[in-house]
């Protein structure tokens, strides 16, 4: 199972423990992922993304099909079908 935001994108990072003496062995900061279900409405469909807390407040502020139509104009794979008549040329 990867953990990778789906919609930003969001992946584990490399970095260092560092103890009281300074001593550095290595360790990945992982995201905060979630497994989640939102309904889209203009779609008529449920789907289920494993999205970062970023992710999850930016659509709780703007909507979930706001935030993917943003997306998919972007040109982020979002996974989610039905988007293809709400692309711009």
């Amino acid at each position: 199972m990867s953990k990778v935001c789906q919609l930003t994108g969001k992946r584990p990072v490399a970095g260092n423990n560092v103890s009281f003496s300074n001593r550095k062995t290595k360790r990945r900061f992982l995201p905060n992922l979630h497994k989640k279900r939102y309904y889209i409405p203009e779609l008529d469909k449920w789907v289920t993304l494993k999205l970062s807390t970023k992710a999850m407040r930016t659509i709780n502020k703007l909507g979930i099909f706001e935030y993917l139509t943003k997306l998919e104009m972007k040109g982020v794979d979002t996974g989610v079908d039905g988007f293809q008549k709400y692309k711009k040329a």
